[in-house]
């Protein structure tokens, strides 16, 4: 079965008014037409009638989209989210169950409303699970009419709603909070008039110029030690080698049988190396 059921109808903000225009000419479908088109769509993939059910019913998602205008975001993308909504509804929609499209067809409008909304109203989720995003939905159609909850309103809806009271409360305060710019805000003569989260965010140790300044020097201190070590001589450089950068390291006492010397001997050339390895890193830094 084709699943292809992108609509003919360009909708975007510069022409969502002609849009509208556009989808209140289509014609409205009879019930026997849209039997019809169901079952086609449903028996033989007809494309066609799957299109022409979603296009016969742009007008109820604008109409359902509209009740969403308050969230702040731009209506036509609302609208846009509806209408693949309704085309998941045309897709599974089963003619005989003996109910018109559109009462099939608003629960899937109306999650894909909702999923768009709690994506794209905070920069920061006010709602992740089932019982929040209904929350979410039904607390603040009622806080229109209410500029705070009493305990008798929050109980009610936690009751309602099937949810903890202390859940009821948290949603009030993401409902109630504000996002803040990352960036100081500026009157109109261009100063700074707030304290920003920018001055007091600082992720320490994160700044770049620091790290590559970091960089730099652990990278020149290696280089300069790799130089001290090779000016070394080499029962010096054996020695520190096999003291502190072989895997299998060496003791003072197996030292001090290779070169037939005491283990004190051993330990001062140790201490003489180390030392002129130290004073080449920092005379040089």
């Amino acid at each position: 079965m084709n699943n292809n059921l992108a609509l003919p109808i360009n909708l975007s903000v510069g022409t969502f008014d002609a849009y509208l225009n556009l989808i209140a000419q289509i014609p409205q479908l009879t019930v026997e037409k849209e039997q019809e088109l169901a079952i086609r769509y449903r028996d033989e993939g007809d494309i066609n009638a799957a299109r022409e059910l979603v296009m016969s019913n742009l007008r109820f998602v604008a109409h359902v989209a509209r009740g969403y205008a308050g969230y702040g975001l731009p209506l036509a993308d609302i609208v846009q989210e509806g209408n693949i909504g309704l085309m998941k509804a045309v897709k599974r929609f089963d003619p005989d169950l003996g109910i018109r499209l559109v009462s099939f067809a608003v629960h899937w409008i109306k999650a894909e409303i909702h999923e768009f909304v709690i994506k794209n109203w905070r920069i920061v989720k006010v709602a992740t699970t089932k019982a929040q995003r209904k929350l979410f939905f039904n607390l603040r159609k009622m806080k229109k009419d209410l500029t705070h909850l009493s305990q008798d309103d929050a109980e009610a809806i936690a009751e309602n709603l099937n949810v903890d009271i202390k859940t009821v409360y948290e949603m009030e305060m993401r409902l109630d909070g504000q996002d803040v710019g990352l960036e100081p805000a500026h009157d109109d003569n261009g100063d700074e008039h707030s304290i920003a989260p920018i001055a007091y965010l600082e992720q320490h140790g994160a700044d770049p110029a620091v790290l590559l300044e970091k960089s730099d020097w652990e990278e020149s201190k290696e280089e300069k030690l790799m130089l001290a070590m090779a000016n070394l001589d080499d029962r010096s450089r054996d020695i520190l080698a096999s003291r502190w950068l072989n895997e299998e390291k060496a003791t003072l006492h197996d030292l001090a049988e290779r070169y037939k010397v005491s283990a004190e001997r051993i330990r001062q050339l140790e201490q003489n190396a180390m030392k002129k390895l130290k004073n080449a890193v920092v005379l040089e830094a």
